[in-house]
């Protein structure tokens, strides 16, 4: 998988820019005044499901899984100021919820799954795991894959690399998921967070929020029919077609994931909120 391109100084969106009021990254040196700049420290979210926050202990921005790697240039007052790896998010984490890379090599390919204290479904001990969770793995027992936090049914996993191949059909695993704003899990996920957990899981790289995915592909003429896997945008919203009639999406008017025709939500929204679609795209 292609990660997103870095922030090296062109962005002024703060949800890219690399910096807070006191520290920026050694690469904004000469491009961003800063009280003091810094390398970044690579490091692992070493719990099931991490908010990043705006501000420490501020709202949910988005959110960020076991195993995703997290830069960090700053670490005050039980808060690390850093940026997501897979999409260049940058906020903050509690310290408590990172560790040092373990050098992933498998990822979470069931909708869902649970570390076990021991390699037995009736373990004493068990944590939800979200589907995207990325472990590394040590070894195996039985039908269990050894990890550094537990072990997982080796079924649920694949290797790193060993990717879907229909976004459509990755998203379909979330139907009925829990509208969560800021979500990034089968737990709770909203519109980008689901299109995120959809194209990352086939190999595609894919930013956080609905306006950044608004450059993903290209634009459809009016001419063009929709078809599976293309991209409808509202203002603060988006959806993906199941196929030219069909839509999937998360959405605050059901509070899930669900499957409705772009006919209908188009209407609905429309008359809920005045939006309309302002963008069609095609991602291949």
């Amino acid at each position: 998988m292609t990660d997103i391109p870095q922030n090296t100084g062109q962005h002024t969106d703060r949800r890219l820019h690399f910096a807070n009021h006191r520290v920026a990254h050694i690469s904004l040196q000469g491009q961003l005044k800063s009280p003091a700049y810094a390398d970044a420290t690579p490091l692992e979210i070493t719990v099931p499901l991490a908010d990043l926050l705006r501000v420490p202990g501020g709202s949910r921005e988005r959110q960020l899984l076991l195993g995703d790697g997290f830069e960090v240039i700053e670490r005050r007052e039980g808060f690390s100021f850093g940026r997501s790896t897979k999409d260049g998010y940058c906020g903050y984490l509690p310290d408590t919820a990172l560790c040092k890379p373990t050098k992933v090599s498998h990822w979470v390919a069931a909708p869902a799954s649970h570390l076990y204290s021991e390699p037995r479904a009736e373990a004493p001990k068990s944590v939800g795991i979200s589907f995207g969770s990325r472990l590394r793995v040590l070894g195996q027992t039985d039908n269990f894959a050894e990890t550094p936090h537990g072990f997982v049914p080796a079924s649920h996993l694949q290797m790193l690399g060993r990717w879907y191949g229909d976004p459509v059909e990755v998203a379909g695993l979330f139907l009925g998921t829990p509208y969560l704003w800021g979500g990034n899990s089968h737990s709770g996920v909203d519109c980008s967070g689901l299109i995120q957990l959809s194209l990352l899981a086939c190999g595609l790289a894919c930013p956080a929020d609905s306006d950044m995915q608004q450059a993903l592909g290209r634009d459809l003429t009016e001419a063009e029919t929709l078809q599976r896997g293309d991209l409808l945008f509202w203002k603060g919203h988006v959806a993906m077609m199941v196929d030219d009639t069909l839509m999937i999406h998360a959405t605050g008017a059901f509070m899930a994931t669900v499957i409705e025709p772009a006919t209908e939500a188009i209407a609905r929204i429309r008359d809920t909120s005045g939006k309309d679609v302002i963008a069609r795209r095609r991602l291949q």
